[in-house]
């Protein structure tokens, strides 16, 4: 089971995990995560260091106070100081995220539609999540395991990256201009192996349906809302392997800066809830990651070991041999160790997206998709324990809760504008154009946005059945 959550860097969310510990966790593993020392230099050369966001702060669950720049130039410049690097690129050094962030705000601050928040300054890039303030995904990495080497799949934004998750390859894409993939998905993959799966939306029906071409055509079985997922786990019908999606918006929980990060902390909760309350709890490991790191700080240069997972070469003459920063994820499961620190063997391939393919490929017997993932690492090997744990971390915890609020306009969000394209270019050909005239140009708001794509999806399903 993933759950895939959006845009934040591992030491941004957990760097501070073990740092009073000296790093070392309570299994006397090596926990590579922040030591307070870590800093970037401005624009000036003067160096920003890291700190430790509180409740004090103005907007502390609605940090770094505006959305970074993302994107292959951005993250270039973010790890190497410069938007251009060369193929095969030097050594990445971390050291551009105050001065990429400083250019972001600069033009985010002079459009409509960016929300920055007050007191906004190019340093908050350095401001970093403690386990005080994020109790449930703290709670859960100390509880469970913490991968302190898991990267995302490519230096780039959303799209790109969550295909990497579900087809090991973004076929050669580095932005989110275009919305649909066309490669064999992991989901075809084991309804061929007679092993059932589903993916489900929060509060809308799931974009991933509308994303592959692969699964457009799958069965309406197969999706569903998170409260579809709560009934599966609540009677026993959980599939043999589960996606959800987090709620898309300004108001959702997926936690993509600048939006309420306690609202993403409940979310958490909610899904590990479910699961350990159903009874597929004691076989089911759950992973908890973000699918890149939306331009937020972290200090360990990313690995240029990747497998491309094919011949072609990416955009901006990208070769795929290197991987985007650390991305925080958690893997849960009764059969792991509290305390546990996972990476891959020393020396081989790191952990990227295309592992959670490698182990379903494992587990269920098939063939890669790409060579990526047939180079990808199996994450089998955390769960060390023979009898289920019957304790519970978590127990007594409460998710946070923001005690501010902003207004905010209430526009589609870049994430939604996806949603609407994707959902439009879902294949309805005699229903197109009569029903859905300039779709695009119509929706204003975010509740119109998840209107029409509601509305969309379910036309598709009924059409689907003619």
């Amino acid at each position: 089971m993933v759950l895939m959550l959006e845009n934040r860097s591992f030491d941004h969310m957990l760097g501070y995990l073990y740092t009073e510990q000296g790093n070392v966790s309570p299994l006397g593993h090596a926990f590579e995560g922040l030591t307070g020392n870590e800093s970037n230099p401005d624009e000036h050369g003067n160096a920003v260091p890291v700190y430790k966001i509180s409740e004090a702060d103005e907007h502390p669950y609605f940090m770094p106070g505006s959305d970074p720049g993302e994107g292959y130039f951005a993250t270039n410049s973010q790890l190497f100081s410069d938007h251009q690097v060369a193929s095969p690129a030097p050594s990445a050094t971390n050291q551009g995220f105050v001065t990429d962030y400083a250019y972001t705000l600069g033009w985010e601050g002079k459009s409509k539609g960016w929300n920055v928040m007050p007191g906004t300054t190019p340093s908050s890039i350095m401001g970093m999540y403690t386990p005080a303030m994020l109790p449930i995904l703290s709670g859960l990495a100390k509880g469970y395991a913490v991968c302190d080497h898991w990267y995302c799949s490519v230096p780039t934004e959303t799209l790109p990256n969550r295909a990497f998750a579900t087809m090991a390859t973004s076929q050669g894409r580095m932005n989110d201009k275009d919305k649909q993939y066309t490669a064999p998905t992991i989901f075809n993959a084991l309804a061929n192996n007679g092993q059932s799966w589903a993916i489900y939306g929060y509060d809308a029906p799931p974009l991933s349906r509308a994303s592959y071409t692969d699964i457009t055509d799958a069965d309406n079985a197969h999706f569903g809302e998170f409260k579809d997922f709560q009934q599966a786990a609540q009677s026993n019908q959980l599939a043999n392997y589960t996606f959800l999606e987090p709620q898309w918006g300004k108001g959702g929980n997926s936690q993509h800066p600048n939006y309420d990060v306690a609202k993403g902390e409940a979310f958490i909760q909610q899904v590990y809830d479910t699961l350990k309350n159903s009874a597929a709890w004691e076989k089911t490991l759950l992973i908890i990651t973000y699918d890149e790191h939306g331009g937020c700080y972290d200090h360990v240069p990313p690995p240029a070991n990747a497998v491309a997972p094919d011949s072609c070469t990416g955009m901006y003459g990208f070769d795929f041999t290197r991987f985007g920063p650390r991305v925080p994820t958690v893997l849960v499961s009764p059969l792991i160790a509290a305390g546990t620190v996972y990476r891959a063997e020393e020396g081989g391939t790191p952990l990227d997206h295309t592992a959670i393919l490698k182990t379903l490929q494992t587990r269920f017997d098939l063939a890669p998709l790409t060579k990526r993932d047939a180079a990808a690492p199996d994450i089998a090997s955390v769960l060390t324990l023979d009898t289920a744990r019957t304790d519970d971390p978590l127990a007594g915890v409460k998710a946070p809760q923001s005690k501010q609020s902003f207004a905010v306009d209430d526009s589609a969000d870049h994430l939604q504008q996806l949603y609407v394209q994707s959902m439009e270019s879902l294949p309805m050909e005699e229903l197109h154009r009569e029903s859905y005239p300039d779709a695009l140009r119509h929706y204003k708001s975010s509740d119109q946005a998840i209107a029409y794509g509601r509305r969309r999806y379910e036309d598709y399903s009924k059409y689907k059945k003619r």
